[in-house]
C-alpha cells in the first residue's frame, strides 16, 4: 500500500465510513409479553421517551427486550465459571436487535431492605469516609474496617502446623481484627426486648398448641423439634415447667438432637425467633409477620452506641472535631459543605471523589438524606435516584442508560432538575431511554415512541414515533391528552370533622400543628423530602379505622396472579365445587387439581446450567395448568382454565348474573375494574405486570378493608395521562360513599381536584418540615406564596 493511498484513506469524509453508519438501535419483530411484532428504530446519542397507557408494552420493549438482550450479551463475554455465579437470562422473543450498546438499567426496584444497608454503604460514600478516618483520624485506631459497623472486633491465639522443607513444625500464632461494630447491638443500632406472652400461651402444653408464633403449628417441624427433643414434656402446660425446663425451652444453646430418624439442631425459642424474624428488616417482612413482630418485640435505641451502630473506639477518632457517626448523621448537603472545607493534601484525591459523590446527591435532589438512612426506608423514587449517583460522574460514553419513570416522587419543582440530569447524560454522548408519563419530561425528548392503543392484549403496538410536536398533533391517546390541564374543583365538599395533629416531630418535622379535614379529598404535597410521608404515616397511619395503601411493592412468583393475590380465586373455586359436587381444592393449580406433568405451572422448565433455563408449554395440559379430569367440571358452560383466561371485564359480567352468579367474586372484580385493570386476565402471572399495574392491584385489594379513612401514597405512579382522570373518579366515589381520603401526591391534576391542600416545605430536609399552607386549592393559587402554589397556578393557566 503506497503512501498516497494511505493519505487518500485518511482524507475520506468521516460519514462515508462503515463504522459511522451504526447510529440507530434497530428492533424488528419484538414479541416479548404483549408486544405484537414491534419494529422501531431508536436514534443513538439522543433522548428517547416511551409513552403509552400502563400495560401497553413500554417496559416489555425497553427493559424486557433492549436492555435484557444487551445485558445477556455482555454476560456471555465472561467465562462459564463466572457465568455460573450470575443470573441467567433467556434471549428475548425478537427477530432482530442491532446496534446495541452496553445498557445500564436504573429502575424503580426497591434497594435491599437489609437492616445493615444504608444510603452510605449503597453508594460507597461510607467506604470513602472510612478510608478518610483511617488515614487522618485522630487518634488513629486502625484500618478502614475499624470504622465499619458491619465488622466485629475479634481476636484469637493458638498453635498452627506449618509444612516447610518436608517437615511439620508447630508455632504459636495470634491474630486480632479491629472492627467498628458496636458489641451491644451488633451494628444494628437498636436492641430488642421480647414479650414472652406473645410467643406462647403458658396455660397450654406444646401439644395443645401453646406456641402463637406465625408458622408454628402443632404438627409442623417448628414445634416437633421441641416436642421430640427429649428436653421437654410436650403434655405439660408451660406454666408448670421447672426452672431447668423453662431455660431449655427458651434459652438453650444449639445442640444436636434426633427427632424420629432425623438429626436436627435444637436451640431455645428466643434465639430461634431472633434469628428467623428479627434479623430481617421490618419493611421487608410480610404483613402478618410484621404484625407479629410489632406486638411481640419492643425496639429501643442501643444505649451503648446511642443508635450509631459503632463501637466506642470508632466514635473516639475525629477529623476537624467530628467523628464518623456524626458525619453520617448529617444532612448530605451539610456534609458536602463540611467536606469542602477540609484542606488535607495527603488525601486530596479521596476528598475529590467524596466531594463529587456528595455533590451528586445534592444535584439530584437528595441532599436532604443522611448517609446513615437505611435503604429499606427509601421510597421507589428515592431508591432510583440513589442508584443514579454512581452514574452521574461517569466518564463512559456511548452507553445506553435506561430509566423507569425517573420523576416518580418528584414535585414539579424537582422535575426540572431531573430533566437537566437526563440531558447531561445525553450530551456526554450516551443514548438515554426513558419510560415516562409526565408531560414535563416527555417535552425534552429528541424522539418519542408511543405504544398502545390500549393495555394488555389491547396494546403492544407502536401507535406513533417521531418528534414531540408530532406526538402532540397525533390522534393517539397520549397525543389527545398531552395538553390536558385540570381546572380547580368548582364544587368543594364540606368537611364532617378533623383529625388533629399536634407537635408532629418525626424525622425532619418541626413541631407541625395541622387539622386534616374528614369527609373530603385532602392532598398533602410539598417538595421531595419536605416531610409529607413523615407527617401522615407518623401521625395518621395506625389510628383506628385508617387504611393505608403505601408504596411497598407486591411480590409474587410466576404462580401468583391477580386471582390469587386479591383472594378472587377462593369464591370462584367454591362456586365450581358447589356446582359440581366436588371439593374446592380441585380447582387450584397449586393443589389437587394441578396437571401432574408440569405441577400446575403450565410450562416445563429445563435447567441448562450457566445458560438460561428453557421453558416449553406443557404437552399434557397444553398450558392450561389443570389435570384433564378437572376441566370436565364446568360453571356457566366454562371450565376453570377458561375462567382464568378471561379479562376482568369479561369475568365481571360472567359472575354478575346467570348460572355463574357469584356475588363475592363480582365485588372483587368490580374493584379491579374501578382502578382501571379491566383488561388484565385473571390468570396472568404477577411477574409480567408493570409497576403501575401492581400498585393499582394493591389499591383494589386494600379498598376491601372496612376503613373510614383511606391514605394513598402517590397513586398516580405509573399512570398515563388518560388514566389519571379515571383515578380521580375513583377517589370521588370513595369520598361520596362517606369515606375520608388523604392523598400524598405531586400531580397537579390531583391537587386541582382536591377539596383541601396541606403543603409542607419550604424546602427539603432541615429546610422543610414546616406547614407552609393549609386551605383550598383556589386559596393556594391566589396566595402563590409556596413553590406548590406557583406550579399549580402555572398548570391551570392562572
Amino acid at each position: 500500500m503506497t503512501t498516497d493511498t494511505l493519505i487518500a484513506m485518511t482524507e475520506t469524509p468521516m460519514h462515508t465510513r462503515a463504522a459511522d453508519s451504526h447510529d440507530v438501535i434497530r428492533v424488528r419483530g419484538a414479541r416479548e409479553h404483549n408486544l405484537r411484532d414491534v419494529d422501531v428504530d431508536l436514534p443513538k446519542r439522543r433522548l428517547t421517551v416511551f409513552t403509552g397507557v400502563s400495560g401497553s408494552g413500554k417496559s416489555s420493549l425497553v427493559f424486557g427486550t433492549i436492555a435484557a438482550e444487551s445485558q445477556r450479551m455482555i454476560n456471555e463475554t465472561y467465562s462459564a465459571f463466572v457465568q455460573g455465579f450470575m443470573p441467567s437470562q433467556a434471549r428475548p422473543d425478537v427477530d432482530v436487535l442491532e446496534g446495541l450498546t452496553t445498557a445500564i438499567i436504573v429502575d424503580q426496584e426497591r434497594m435491599g431492605a437489609n437492616s445493615r444497608s444504608t444510603v452510605g454503604t449503597a453508594t460507597d460514600a461510607n467506604t470513602m469516609l472510612r478510608i478518610l478516618f483511617s488515614r487522618i483520624g485522630d487518634p488513629s485506631i486502625g484500618s478502614p474496617q475499624a470504622f465499619s459497623f458491619n465488622v466485629a472486633s475479634i481476636s484469637g491465639a493458638g498453635a498452627v502446623t506449618i509444612e516447610r522443607g518436608g517437615q511439620s513444625t508447630k508455632e504459636r500464632r495470634s491474630f486480632s481484627i479491629t472492627g467498628g461494630m458496636c458489641p451491644r447491638c451488633e451494628g444494628m443500632g437498636t436492641v430488642n426486648d421480647i414479650d414472652r406472652s406473645q410467643l406462647y400461651d403458658a396455660t397450654k402444653s406444646l401439644n395443645q398448641g401453646a406456641l402463637t408464633i406465625p408458622g408454628y403449628t402443632p404438627d409442623g417441624w417448628g414445634v416437633r423439634i421441641f416436642t421430640g427433643s427429649g428436653f421437654l414434656d410436650a403434655d405439660k402446660p408451660i406454666q408448670d415447667y421447672t426452672e431447668r425446663e423453662l431455660h431449655d425451652f427458651l434459652h438453650k444453646e444449639p445442640v444436636k438432637v434426633k427427632v424420629g430418624d432425623i438429626n436436627m439442631t435444637y436451640e431455645g425459642l428466643i434465639p430461634k425467633v431472633q434469628k428467623s424474624f428479627l434479623s430481617k428488616d421490618r419493611e421487608a417482612m410480610q404483613p402478618h409477620i410484621r404484625a407479629f413482630v410489632d406486638r411481640a418485640v419492643t425496639f429501643t435505641t442501643c444505649p451503648a452506641c446511642d443508635g450509631t451502630r459503632l463501637s466506642e473506639g470508632a466514635r473516639s477518632s475525629r477529623i476537624a472535631g467530628r467523628n464518623i457517626a456524626e458525619l453520617c448523621a448529617m444532612q448530605i448537603s451539610d456534609l458536602a459543605t463540611w467536606t469542602r472545607a477540609l484542606d488535607e493534601p495527603s488525601v486530596r484525591p479521596l476528598l475529590t471523589v467524596l466531594q463529587e459523590t456528595l455533590d451528586s446527591f445534592v444535584a439530584i435532589g437528595l441532599g436532604y438524606l443522611s448517609l446513615d438512612r437505611t435503604t429499606g426506608t427509601l421510597s421507589g423514587g428515592e431508591a432510583q435516584r440513589t442508584k443514579m449517583i454512581r452514574h452521574l460522574g461517569s466518564s463512559l460514553t456511548d452507553v445506553t442508560y435506561v430509566f423507569d419513570e425517573p420523576t416518580v416522587g418528584l414535585h414539579p419543582h424537582d422535575i426540572q432538575r431531573m430533566n437537566e440530569l437526563l440531558l447531561r447524560l445525553r450530551d456526554k454522548g450516551n443514548t438515554v431511554l426513558v419510560v415516562e408519563h409526565k408531560p414535563e419530561t416527555i417535552t425534552i425528548a429528541d424522539h418519542v415512541v408511543d405504544l398502545g392503543p390500549g393495555a394488555g392484549t389491547g396494546g403492544g403496538q407502536v401507535t406513533f414515533q417521531g418528534s414531540v410536536d408530532g406526538l402532540r398533533a397525533s390522534d393517539t391517546l397520549t397525543g389527545r391528552h398531552f395538553d390536558d390541564r385540570a381546572a380547580l374543583n368548582p364544587a368543594l365538599r364540606r368537611p364532617t370533622g378533623v383529625i388533629e395533629i399536634r407537635g408532629a416531630d418525626r424525622h425532619n418535622l418541626q413541631g407541625v400543628d395541622v387539622d386534616v379535614p374528614l369527609g373530603v379529598l385532602v392532598v398533602v404535597t410539598g417538595v421531595a423530602g419536605s416531610g409529607k410521608s413523615s407527617l401522615i404515616h407518623g401521625s395518621v397511619t395506625g389510628r383506628p379505622g385508617v387504611v393505608t395503601v403505601d408504596q411497598s411493592p407486591i411480590r409474587g412468583s410466576r404462580r401468583s396472579n391477580p386471582a390469587t393475590y386479591t383472594g378472587l380465586l377462593e369464591p370462584i373455586r367454591k362456586a365450581f365445587a358447589k356446582a359440581n359436587g366436588v371439593k374446592p381444592a380441585l380447582f387450584s393449580s397449586n393443589s389437587a387439581g394441578a396437571c401432574p406433568n408440569c405441577n400446575g405451572a403450565g410450562v416445563v422448565f429445563t435447567d441448562l446450567g450457566v445458560m438460561a433455563s428453557v421453558s416449553t408449554v406443557c404437552e399434557v395440559c397444553e398450558g392450561r395448568r389443570f389435570d384433564a379430569s378437572v376441566l370436565e367440571y364446568q360453571l356457566g358452560e366454562r371450565d376453570i382454565s377458561e375462567v382464568l383466561a378471561m379479562s376482568v371485564t369479561e369475568a365481571e359480567a360472567f359472575f354478575a348474573d346467570g348460572p355463574a352468579r357469584t356475588p363475592a367474586a363480582h365485588v372483587i372484580l368490580a374493584r379491579l375494574a374501578d382502578v382501571g385493570l379491566g383488561y388484565l386476565s385473571l390468570g396472568q402471572p404477577l411477574t409480567t405486570l408493570s409497576g403501575g399495574e401492581r400498585q393499582r392491584l394493591k389499591l383494589a385489594t386494600q379498598m376491601a378493608d372496612s376503613g373510614e379513612v383511606y391514605i394513598l401514597d402517590e397513586p398516580t405512579t405509573g399512570l398515563h395521562l388518560a388514566d389519571v382522570e379515571n383515578l380521580l373518579g375513583l377517589l370521588d366515589r370513595l369520598v361520596d360513599s362517606g369515606k375520608s381520603v388523604i392523598v400524598i401526591e405531586h400531580h397537579q391534576a390531583v391537587m386541582a381536584h382536591a377539596d383541601w391542600i396541606v403543603d409542607l416545605g419550604p424546602g427539603a430536609g432541615h429546610d422543610g418540615g414546616r406547614l407552609v399552607f393549609s386551605g383550598t386549592p383556589a386559596e393556594l393559587v391566589a396566595d402563590r406564596s409556596t413553590l406548590t402554589g406557583e406550579h399549580l397556578a402555572r398548570y391551570i393557566g392562572s
